[in-house]
């Protein structure tokens, strides 16, 4: 829009005249001819702030906004309640305009806040030392491997088949230049064979992998087994990356307690409403040995020369992750008003409050999961344990019961290739998962079950 165009005609001769140039077009005189646009974009006229404004609103209308259905759709991004206090103080005016806390004398309180996020981050992912958060669950499944293979010298990873597969393109697309070598280990009844994988032939050519990336509850929502992933690690002398669910934490083992070397999650559930896809939250936590390859910011709580309490970045610089070839990571920031709602969020719930709401979920899906295998034609995709999310087999192309189910007033979840998900044909049969947070009731619940029958009959 013409009236944000800050500088004038004049501005810019006066920029180019202390630079020594002419024309703006002798900045790119260095790109050559063959690769510059020629005649320009065949763009509209431009358009009035008013009929910008009113075009954006007729797309946007388009959309059907999430409070629109009843969501029954997860895979990474859930429905979850956000209380009235996690609001008011995430959205404080101290935490919103907050950003880089580099002079600590200025910024104890957004460093506070986020020391107290690391420690309830330690303590759901049970390892010593977590920091101050990256971009998502997908960014820190990236670091962690990044953290493994710096700490092994080695290039090849092992990765669940059921690592949430939005999270697996992230990775083969982040690590690409570093030429690690990913390699996928198939699922036996909704969870990852470790053992049979180890012994097979795929497993000894490349040779021993830097890390197991494993996820539980995995995409497909079942409790995989760490500890069968954390023997196999230490068979082949590799780390353990362990994705978890935050919610799930109140009720399942930590994966530190499981042996994970690192534990990663989405932390997208604590705090932060669904918003076409973010900004999140990447948690990361590791093992002792590994701090000095954690990625991002790390606040420490020490004393200053009065003897007062105070907190600072500690145990590394931004410098640090500027080294190129030698930096674990490229990453020197983090999600601090994410951050802040997670902590918040985990705060006022307690450990006794995160244990009850992620009952209230599992009790959800075990009767959402009970009701709808009751329907004619919806199998399991799986019988392994589940906590609030599930995946089911369905008599039709998921993505046309997703379709119909809108129309009947239903999110009603995220397709899945039940074929590729549980070691068969690709495109074998469509399948579809389902997610139940605290906040379906019972009458939504029946519902949808309801609706569910009659679309697939």
């Amino acid at each position: 829009m013409t009236s944000y165009v800050p500088h004038t005609d004049e501005d810019f001769d006066r920029m180019l005249a202390d630079i020594g140039l002419s024309s703006v077009d002798d900045l790119f005189a260095c790109i050559p001819s063959a690769l510059r646009l020629a005649g320009g974009l065949d763009l509209p006229p431009g358009l009035s702030e008013p009929d910008v404004a009113e075009e954006m609103a007729r797309l946007a209308a388009e959309n059907r906004a999430a409070g629109d259905l009843t969501c029954f759709a997860g895979g990474g991004a859930y429905d979850h309640d956000v209380p009235a206090v996690t609001r008011a103080l995430a959205g404080r005016s101290e935490f919103v305009t907050s950003y880089t806390p580099y002079q600590p004398e200025v910024a104890q309180g957004v460093l506070q806040a986020l020391f107290e996020y690391q420690t309830l981050v330690a303590r759901l992912a049970g390892l010593p030392v977590a920091n101050a958060s990256v971009y998502d669950g997908a960014t820190a499944t990236v670091e962690g491997v990044n953290l493994a293979v710096a700490a092994t010298g080695r290039e090849r990873v092992w990765v669940s088949a059921a690592l949430n597969p939005r999270w697996r393109q992230a990775l083969a697309t982040l690590t690409a230049g570093k030429a690690v070598e990913l390699v996928d280990v198939p699922l036996e009844d909704g969870r990852t064979g470790w053992e049979a994988f180890a012994g097979s032939a795929g497993a000894a050519r490349g040779g021993p992998p830097a890390a197991l990336v494993a996820a539980s509850p995995n995409y497909l929502g079942c409790i995989d087994s760490l500890a069968r992933a954390r023997e196999t690690a230490d068979k082949v002398g590799a780390l353990l990356v362990a994705a978890f669910d935050p919610v799930a934490a109140g009720l399942l083992r930590t994966p530190g307690e499981q042996g994970a070397d690192v534990a990663v999650a989405e932390g997208q559930p604590l705090g932060t409403p669904l918003a076409f896809g973010g900004p999140y939250l990447g948690m990361f936590a590791v093992a002792a040995d590994h701090v000095r390859r954690l990625p991002g910011r790390l606040v420490g709580k020490t004393v200053d020369g009065a003897g007062r309490t105070a907190y600072v970045t500690t145990l590394r610089a931004r410098e640090q992750d500027i080294r190129r070839e030698r930096a674990a990571s490229n990453i020197c920031t983090n999600e601090t008003l994410i951050a802040v709602a997670a902590m918040v969020q985990l705060a006022w719930l307690g450990t006794g409050g995160l244990r009850e709401l992620a009952l209230r979920c599992a009790r959800g899906a075990r009767y959402t999961r009970q009701e709808l295998l009751a329907v004619p034609g919806v199998e399991p995709l799986a019988s392994s344990p589940v906590v609030y999310e599930f995946a089911v087999k369905l008599p039709l192309p998921a993505e046309v019961v997703v379709e119909r189910m809108a129309e009947e007033g239903f999110l009603a979840g995220v397709p899945v290739d039940a074929g590729a998900q549980t070691g068969g044909q690709s495109g074998e049969q469509s399948g579809l998962l389902i997610a139940v947070t605290e906040k379906r009731t019972r009458a939504e619940i029946d519902a949808y079950v309801v609706a569910m029958e009659k679309v697939v009959s």
